[in-house]
């Protein structure tokens, strides 16, 4: 194994080939932070120090297995009871009201329509700044923060998704998983696909806000308005359907149904807000943290990077490498 810090998290990418890429995500940066942690504290013999700190956290394929392991086991704790299979259609369908996902879907679908217009503002303003402080020197400073700013705001999105949507984000935030000067460390921001699709992810949170605030708002109070027109027209004493010059009187045998109208549209909402919670947790996994298939195209390149370090190392090495 590379004896190096970047050599452990390629190893570590590898074994966790094929796995949550969001849990890849905690692992690396959990293992950079312990072995970075310990080599700081030995100032001398760093490959003596490296080989202690592996040896008690563990090695890449230890690693590996124990995050696997312990990720089955936190899912299995957290997942919901399964329905009873032998409930009739009925039941299943207005069973939604009972239903958490739904209601956290709901509440999602209220709120991005806050988080959209931050999370355009922040990149519109980012951007735009960026652009135009580059001729001065304050640029890059500046930067390097709206870059931190937007590496925050994934971090804390995945967190908003992963407790209303209940899909599994990253609980640490991305690794550095480079080190060198500051335009390495640049760089490698740069190189990171997921900060572009973290600004793409931003930029399109406010047009996807205002359609599921549109829908939500729409579609409960179009509800909310079919259950309760018998009594504002009971009320009234007049017609409260208008269109025109011509009222529309709603007979008293009508009122049972409108009230039935009514709730179904409110749990067919519920449906719809269960429907567009699953497919933005799906699409937000796949803008801020990636896919099984580019976490396994990762570690891929990985390994074909620590072959070719090692392969120039042991050239040399070599008698006459030097030379």
């Amino acid at each position: 194994m590379d004896r190096t810090v970047e050599g452990y998290l390629a190893q570590l990418r590898q074994q966790l080939a094929g796995s949550d890429p969001a849990l890849t995500q905690d692992a690396l940066y959990d293992a950079e932070e312990y072995l970075r942690s310990a080599l700081a504290e030995a100032h001398d013999h760093p490959a003596e120090a490296f080989d202690s700190a592996v040896e008690a956290y563990g090695t890449p394929e230890e690693i590996a297995a124990s995050y696997r392991g312990a990720e089955l086991t936190v899912r299995a704790a957290l997942k919901p009871p399964a329905p009873r299979s032998n409930r009739s259609p009925l039941s299943r369908f207005f069973g939604v009201a009972a239903d958490p996902a739904a209601w956290g879907a709901l509440f999602y679908m209220i709120l991005a329509f806050a988080t959209g217009i931050a999370y355009f503002t922040i990149v519109v303003t980012g951007l735009s700044l960026t652009a135009g402080l580059l001729i001065l020197i304050v640029g890059i400073p500046f930067a390097l923060l709206f870059l931190a700013v937007v590496r925050a705001v994934s971090f804390a999105e995945g967190r908003i998704v992963e407790g209303l949507l209940g899909v599994r984000m990253p609980r640490r935030p991305r690794n550095v998983g480079v080190q060198g000067d500051l335009w390495t460390r640049v760089k490698s921001w740069f190189t990171d696909y997921r900060t572009w699709t973290t600004m793409l992810y931003m930029l399109l949170q406010l047009p996807l806000g205002i359609i599921y605030f549109t829908v939500l708002v729409t579609g409960f109070a179009t509800s909310v308005a079919t259950i309760m027109l018998p009594a504002i027209q009971e009320a009234a004493d007049s017609p409260v359907i208008r269109i025109g010059e011509y009222g529309y009187l709603i007979e008293p045998w009508a009122y049972p149904l409108l009230v039935v109208c009514g709730l179904l549209g409110l749990v067919v909402m519920l449906w719809i807000a269960r429907g567009i919670g699953y497919m933005h947790g799906a699409y937000a996994k796949a803008m801020l943290v990636g896919t099984v298939e580019q976490g396994q195209q990762w570690a891929a390149d990985a390994a074909t990077s620590q072959t070719s370090a090692s392969s120039q190392s042991t050239a040399g090495d070599a008698p006459g490498g030097g030379n």
